[in-house]
This record gives structure tokens, sequence and C-alpha cells, in this order.
């Protein structure tokens, strides 16, 4: 069997990834009493007087809620928020397995805004934090930034953020196998959507200088009229060169390619056509824009996926766990930039210099340090920030 048909077996077998289970028991009288009712009145009335007390007398202070509305999931767009359950499933049992956070699904059934954000800040009472997962850009922008306004605890879309932090990550030790600074080396990114327009935030936040991004209809650039609010804001501040036209003419003399956008469309050629020691990431899944294999014979000194088959794994799991672990431990009221570039140093700092090569620049997917080491990150910036609240 591949392993898409063994994959669905197995879900077939397993009825769902995760399960709710008891932390007290329920076996006598005085457990139900003590559990529930009449006891757990007193309860009640102690978060009633204090809504904070919420996180000491119930699970909410480990509980973290994993939503979709279904329009983005992995690579198979807008299929519905049912058939994104499965993913929600899987991210829940990754928080629990890497940062032994409780994480919850929760599949909404709109794409409307206004109905998106009134949902979830209505359900955030019952979170410690919230993880935003595959929404659709640009509606994933306004989602987010609307809830960071009115909740009162971290709101976290992932696919924007996580895939930042890891793509800057490994992209600092690249830089330093290949000898090459960040403020100096001219970058592009395929894709302007919500992962690319993030990880070229955050890379510009970094000391990128020198940023062009690509979307289907081509560079941005100041004045197209294509481009979505969040593209041409983006346009505002890259593309300091002025370029215009396709993602060829972008990646001619670049240092560094950045994909999350579609398989197979960077050629050998256009690799070629890249400045010498060359860091190419083609993220797109299962199928990269170039294969490894391809974009290396073509000139590439360093290439990083998001598949588990070849070296360099640029892979979410390095972030979110973390992250969330640290900022409920700390009780933090959001993540901030300053709690993201920590993590992405956090992640970096797990590879020794004298062990990062060019196959060897960022930790595996499944190394144990790395979740504690970057809660321990994101408690540090948190508290120097002042959000935490513990």
């Amino acid at each position: 069997m591949s392993i898409r048909e063994e994959s669905l077996k197995k879900h077939y077998e397993w009825k769902g990834k995760i399960e709710v289970i008891a932390r007290c028991p329920v076996r006598t009288r005085e457990d139900l009493a003590l559990a529930y009712t009449p006891g757990v009145a007193e309860a009640c009335l102690k978060i009633r007087d204090n809504p904070d007390e919420s996180y000491a007398l119930t699970r909410r202070e480990n509980l973290v809620a994993v939503i979709t509305d279904g329009s983005a999931i992995l690579g198979l767009g807008d299929i519905g928020p049912e058939a994104g359950m499965p993913v929600m499933e899987g991210k829940c049992a990754l928080f629990k397995t890497f940062a032994d956070v409780d994480a919850f699904p929760l599949c909404i059934k709109t794409k409307d805004v206004d109905e998106l954000v009134r949902t979830i800040y209505l359900l955030s009472g019952s979170f410690g934090g919230i993880n935003l997962e595959d929404i659709a850009a640009p509606r994933c922008f306004e989602v987010e930034r609307r809830l960071a306004e009115i909740c009162d605890i971290p709101v976290f879309h992932d696919d924007q953020h996580g895939t930042a932090i890891v793509v800057a990550a490994a992209l600092m030790n690249a830089l330093k196998v290949v000898g090459k600074r960040l403020s100096d080396v001219r970058c592009v990114i395929n894709g302007a959507g919500s992962a690319g327009i993030a990880i070229g935030r955050h890379l510009m936040n970094l000391g990128l200088a020198h940023l062009t991004m690509v979307d289907r209809a081509g560079i941005l650039a100041a004045g197209e009229t294509w481009m979505n609010p969040a593209q041409a804001e983006m346009a505002q501040v890259t593309n300091r060169e002025g370029l215009r036209g396709t993602l060829a003419d972008a990646m001619r003399g670049a240092d560094v390619f950045i994909g999350v956008s579609a398989p197979g469309v960077v050629s050998p050629e256009m690799v070629a056509s890249m400045a010498k020691d060359a860091v190419v990431f083609p993220m797109a899944n299962p199928t990269p824009e170039i294969m490894p294999d391809a974009a290396l014979a073509a000139g590439a000194r360093i290439v990083g996926t998001g598949r588990s088959d070849f070296p360099n794994q640029i892979n979410n799991v390095l972030a979110f766990p973390g992250i969330f672990r640290g900022a409920l431990d700390c009780r933090a009221s959001c993540i901030n930039e300053a709690m993201k570039v920590a993590t992405s140093y956090a992640i970096a700092a797990l590879i020794p210099d004298g062990e990062v090569s060019e196959t060897n620049i960022i930790p595996s997917a499944l190394d144990p340090r790395v979740a504690p080491a970057v809660a321990a990150a994101v408690i540090r910036a948190a508290k120097e920030t002042g959000v935490a609240r513990k």
C-alpha cells in the first residue's frame, strides 16, 4: 500500500486520533459528589467571583482550541469544515505528543469573517489559547487581527507564523554554512498567501532587506491592480529593485528561494540562474516546487523541503507545540513578535555551529529537545515584553 492508502486504512481503524479522558475518579458516591453535584458548586462560585480562577479550577490552563473553516486544508483547498477534521485532530495529537498540551478541534461552518470572529470569541472563555488553522488568505489575516484585539488569550495562525518561524530558523543556519548574512542576501518568496506573506514579514523583522515576492500573476510590485490588500501592503515594503515579470525574472541572481506555492513551478534553469551557493527551500507539499535532487544538480548549495524523506525538513511541529506550551505556562495574553523571534533563534540554536552543514540546518521534527527549548524562549520573551501574567 502507498502511504496514503495505509493512512486511510488507519483512520478507519482509529476512528479519530484523540479522545477525552477523565482526570478525576468517578467510582463512588463520594467521587460523584466531589466531581459533580453538589460539590462542584464551590468551584463555580469561585470562578463567578473571579473568572481568572478558571485557570486553576478547570483544564483551561492547558487547553487550546484548534479552529478551521475548512477553506484551505493542506494542499487540498476549500474542502469544507467536516473534511478538515482529520487534519485538526492530527494537530491536536501533535500538541499532546510533543508538548503535553490538550487541544480540541473545532471546525466552523462559515467563511464569513464577522461570523468566524464572533463565534471564536464567544468560545474563547473555555480555552487558554486559540490555534487558527487552514483558513484561506486574505480572510485569515483579518480573522487573526480582530481576534487578537478582543481576546485576552493567545491567538496564533500557525499556517502563517509557525511556518515563518521554522523557515527563519532553517535559513539562519543555512546562511552560516554558505557564509552570507541575512541583511545582504536577495531572497525570493513564491506564493503570496498567508504563509508567504508571514514568512516575508518575519524575515524582514529579523533583518532581511532585499525581498521579492511572487504570486500566480507575477512579481508583487507597487501599482499592480491584481493584488489583494495584503499583497499590496507587502508590495510597498518589498521589491526594492522595482522588478516586474515572472518567477524566473525574480530568481535571477537571488541568493535564497522560498516556495510556499505549487508543485513543479521551478525549473533547473531557474535555480541555475541564482547566485553562487544558493539556498533553495521548495516547500509545497507533497510535491515541492522543484525536487531536491534536481535543485542540487542545478547548482543549489542547500535544499530544504516540507517532506520527511529528504534532509532539512522544515516542519511547523518544531514551533507550535512549544510556543503554546510556553504561552500557557506563563499565561501570556498574546503571542507577540518578540516571542516569534525568540522561537526562531531557539530552534536554530539546537544545531551547534560546529554541526551545521548542508544537510543539517534544522532539528528533526521528532527531536525531544525542541518543545522545551522553544517554551523556555517564549516564556523569557513574554516576561521581557510584559505579556506574561504569571
